[in-house]
């Protein structure tokens, strides 16, 4: 596999323009797109195979998260220090800053092992019902072994994104989507006389093998890219102590970031789940039902924060401006297109989770999943504000806000009002979605309020670097990049250097 070619005859997109965001978006959403597919196949299958077993997959699911959430927080922040290296001209220290990435992720995941043993405990804290429970464990325990390739292939497709070389990345996650589709059909449902049944443990042995394979595939195309493209791959892999701190500096805010969203969301369905199995299940499939919408919008996060990244590197914060515009634009249009679907034809989102489940409990349960996409009607304009402008400003560095606020919000307005009224046993389904709705609407405005403040554009992660290595200039050939590689790369080698120097 190797990554497509640009015709060197086509001109470089107007720097801050729809063509320029949309060439680096587009594959990113694509790619996202195919994750999000890979997900919501997933929980369609367990739906076929038990509602107890869907049941589980959310805070099981989120659990993961949490507990890989501090490192892969750093892990993929190294896309900003790919980015910003990319428009300042810095070959050396863009692949120094790869090898660090990868170094925390294969640590961190070995780390992560070590909880094995715990997951009976972390679940029976939760207090679900034993069925759903014996679930959780299962898939829970399995997926820590998919945390060290997960996070390694987040770090090296960063290789490829940061410097806008989207369609790589998107080709990659494509091909393992697929892969994931075709893996979780056999492992859970099994093959007579040679697979037996495997459930949500299936399920989740699926998504590890994928993930990976995603490892594997990334770094031979890494090797290959920076042989054919004169990148010093080996020059740099010793650990590089000041690299490794500085990306930890602006990386963890990031994973503390992660760590606090997903805990709140892990605590919050916690208490859902104590409403009722059936409040949890509704609110498992509506998540997933708006992951439809929210994945791919993770592909324009990616591409904001990588072209603010190359801006901030070239000394552009200006069109840095126009691109998150242009994104938030982009971003809004995309989610209110979801919004009307969800209000006005939820059956036609529902067909296939009700294919093949069983007919009276999916019955029951529609109801309330409709109720519950309103909701996320509701907040899915202030979703494409939170995505698009917090991506914005943590492109730049602005990390150390991102990670308070976000924390501030989630919670105080959905973890703690939900626990009151718990405590109190008021809680219902109802009031857990508009505290929800309430977080995800602040959250927004207050990341539009941040990025409109401006104090983003005199942030650079990449700042601290002795002013005698500013001599390393990053020439790629034009015939292996895309048009917004080779315009942030035309720009590298402009005033942005010589002011630095």
């Amino acid at each position: 596999m190797s990554a497509p070619s640009v015709d060197a005859s086509l001109p470089a997109p107007q720097r801050g323009s729809m063509r320029e965001l949309l060439e680096v978006a587009v594959p990113l959403i694509i790619s996202s797109g195919s994750v999000s597919l890979m997900h919501v196949v997933d929980r369609i299958y367990l739906t076929w195979w038990s509602l107890d077993a869907l049941a589980a997959a959310l805070p099981a699911g989120l659990s993961f998260w949490a507990a890989i959430s501090l490192p892969m927080g750093i892990a993929v922040y190294t896309n900003t220090f790919v980015a910003q290296y990319t428009g300042a001209g810095r070959k050396g220290k863009l692949v120094a800053s790869v090898w660090q990435g990868s170094y925390l992720a294969v640590f961190a995941g070995l780390l992560l092992l070590g909880l094995i043993p715990f997951t009976g405990a972390i679940f029976a804290w939760m207090g679900h019902e034993s069925a759903v429970q014996a679930f959780e464990v299962q898939y829970f325990s399995v997926m820590l072994y998919g945390a060290a390739p997960m996070m390694l292939a987040a770090v090296l497709s960063s290789f490829f994104s940061g410097r806008g070389r989207t369609r790589v990345v998107m080709a990659v996650n494509l091909l393992v989507a697929l892969m994931n589709v075709g893996l979780d059909y056999v492992l859970i449902f099994g093959i007579d006389g040679l697979i037996s049944p495997g459930g949500v443990r299936g399920a989740a042995a699926a998504t590890v093998i994928a993930q990976a394979t995603a490892a594997v595939i990334f770094a031979w195309l890494v090797v290959k890219a920076c042989r054919e493209d004169g990148y010093p791959l080996w020059e740099h892999w010793p650990f590089n102590r000041e690299l490794a701190g500085r990306m930890l500096w602006y990386g963890l805010p990031n994973g503390v970031q992660f760590l606090v969203d997903i805990s709140a969301f892990v605590v919050f369905i916690g208490f859902v789940g104590h409403v009722g199995k059936q409040e949890l299940t509704a609110t498992n499939l509506a998540f997933n039902i708006n992951s439809l919408a929210f994945i791919p919008m993770m592909g324009v996060s990616t591409a904001v924060m990588t072209l603010v990244g190359q801006r901030i590197g070239e000394r552009q914060p200006d069109l840095a401006v126009r691109t998150t515009w242009l994104a938030f634009l982009l971003s809004s249009v995309y989610m209110m297109a979801w919004a009307f679907l969800f209000l006005a034809l939820p059956d036609v989102v529902l067909a296939p989770y009700a294919a093949f489940a069983e007919i009276e409990s999916f019955a029951e349960l529609r109801p309330m999943v409709v109720m519950l996409l309103r909701f996320i009607v509701l907040y899915s304009f202030f979703d494409a504000m939170l995505i698009v402008f917090g991506a914005s400003i943590r492109g730049a560095g602005d990390t150390k806000f991102s990670m308070l606020f976000s924390f501030a919000t989630g919670w105080l307005l959905m973890v703690l009002p939900v626990w009151l009224a718990s405590r109190a046993g008021a809680l219902s389904l109802h009031f857990a979605w508009w505290t929800v709705t309430l977080y995800i609407v602040v959250l927004g405005l207050g990341f539009l309020a941040r990025f409109l403040r401006g104090h983003w554009k005199t942030m650079s992660v990449i700042g601290q670097d002795d002013a005698s290595e500013l001599s390393e200039e990053l020439t790629i050939p034009a015939a292996s990049t895309t048009p917004a590689d080779a315009a942030a790369a035309a720009a590298a080698v402009g005033p942005a250097h010589t002011d630095s120097a």
